[in-house]
């Protein structure tokens, strides 16, 4: 099949990373009005998701030691509803994977699922929360703000939804998915916070910036007053950051690692335009992708593999990486079935392409367009078919890494390179 030839490219985003990420989260904390209320002795739970957040190992541990520099017992859980495979232990690890145990942190971790009814939303949910947490004397949430991959709105992934979904453990994620069905989970978040706050146990949280590169741009103390109209700020500007893949349309996107430490389904779905919930192809500001050929799971995914279901065709090697309790719990617990649908396999990268290629509408193999990213979290370099460079040029931010080269596969039929701008051009 001939398929056109391949052109490594960068895409030249702003660069927003803090410089001493450590020193900004001491200081933003330090300024706070309400950190400087909390008790000496207090016992502070810090919440910590499962997100593939950039340096949260550091971020995680500088939360820790300020709360020791006001002479405060800070202790880490995790806030990630059913990941884990919805176990005290399983959600531990997860953190471990991330570099969040008790000797890195100087701190116990502290991880069960064990949860407390506390109230009562408008639209009558019944709103629980992690005994951890309850037992503290106070709570604060690690949480980066970002772009939910299920909904649009003022108010989408970070603080609150932590406090509803992460916070709720199994429990109530399962609740409030299936809420969101009918409410929208816009509304639900934001009820289920409300009920949260109304504790009195949550102080506020860490609410961490990252930029199209996913540098740490920003980190900003967010008290529980206020919380509301702060977020929805952030997440406005997180939003203007945010990356595409620099066409309009797509025949073929390649995917090197899907997981859930790239995205809570998998692959972000506001890159890859499509949604288990909403369907290819819905969202605005995004590329049209037609089809898209997954190739593996990363490892920090333990096996969890919700995400395979948005993708047109998957390698056997992802399929025997594929952990289908966890994977199934996770999608059960999000009304998220079609996340976890098992698509085409085939057992080597060269049929898996050479099956959907024509099935993109074209009949000249050579006229299919083609890009090719190491994962969802990373599209600063990445490779496009040579059909596509008059567009990509237009694009003042884009810039040519090398010659364009044909794909190349190995002797077991897997493309030669894997996506890597830099190792194919040099």
């Amino acid at each position: 099949m001939q398929l056109q030839k391949l052109v490594p490219i960068r895409q030249n985003f702003p660069d927003r990373g803090l410089r001493d990420i450590p020193l900004a989260v001491h200081e933003t904390m330090g300024v706070a009005e309400w950190t400087n209320g909390v008790p000496v002795g207090s016992r502070i739970a810090v919440g910590v998701g499962s997100r593939g957040i950039t340096n949260i190992d550091m971020i995680a541990k500088a939360v820790v030691d300020f709360w020791k520099s006001r002479d405060c017992l800070p202790f880490i859980i995790p806030v990630m509803g059913s990941h884990g495979a919805a176990t005290g232990p399983g959600q531990a690890e997860v953190l471990a994977h991330y570099g969040i145990h008790e000797k890195t942190m100087g701190c116990p971790i502290v991880s069960s699922l064990d949860v407390e009814p506390i109230g009562t939303t408008p639209d009558g949910i019944e709103v629980v929360m992690a005994k951890d947490a309850l037992e503290a004397d106070g709570v604060m949430l690690c949480s980066r703000i970002k772009w939910h991959t299920d909904f649009e709105g003022k108010l989408e992934s970070g603080i609150h939804k932590m406090m509803a979904i992460g916070l709720g453990k199994r429990a109530g994620a399962q609740v409030y998915h299936t809420h969101g069905l009918k409410l929208g989970l816009e509304h639900v978040i934001r009820t289920v916070g409300a009920v949260v706050l109304g504790t009195g146990k949550m102080l506020g949280g860490l609410a961490i910036l990252e930029d199209a590169h996913h540098h740490t741009a920003e980190v900003h103390a967010v008290g529980a007053a206020g919380m509301v109209e702060e977020e929805e700020e952030l997440l406005a500007r997180v939003k203007s950051w945010k990356p595409n893949i620099p066409v309009k349309e797509l025949d073929i996107l390649i995917v090197d690692e899907i997981g859930k430490n790239f995205s809570g389904a998998g692959m972000d779905t506001k890159i890859i335009n499509r949604s288990g919930r909403r369907g290819p192809n819905t969202w605005e500001d995004v590329p049209t992708i037609h089809r898209i050929f997954s190739r593996d799971l990363s490892p920090l995914s333990n096996g969890n593999a919700v995400g395979i279901g948005l993708s047109d065709v998957i390698s056997d090697r992802l399929f025997n990486k594929v952990d289908f309790e966890p994977t199934w719990i996770n999608s059960l617990t999000a009304s998220s079935l079609t996340a976890s649908y098992v698509p085409l396999h085939f057992a080597d990268d060269r049929t898996c392409i050479e099956k959907i290629a024509p099935t993109c509408g074209k009949l000249d193999m050579s006229e299919v367009t083609i890009a090719w990213i190491r994962n969802t979290m990373d599209i600063n370099e990445l490779m496009i078919s040579e059909n596509l460079l008059d567009e990509v040029l237009r694009n003042p931010e884009v810039e040519i890494l090398g010659e364009a080269r044909e794909i190349e596969y190995d002797a077991d039929g897997n493309l030669a390179v894997v996506g890597e701008a830099e190792a194919i051009a040099h």
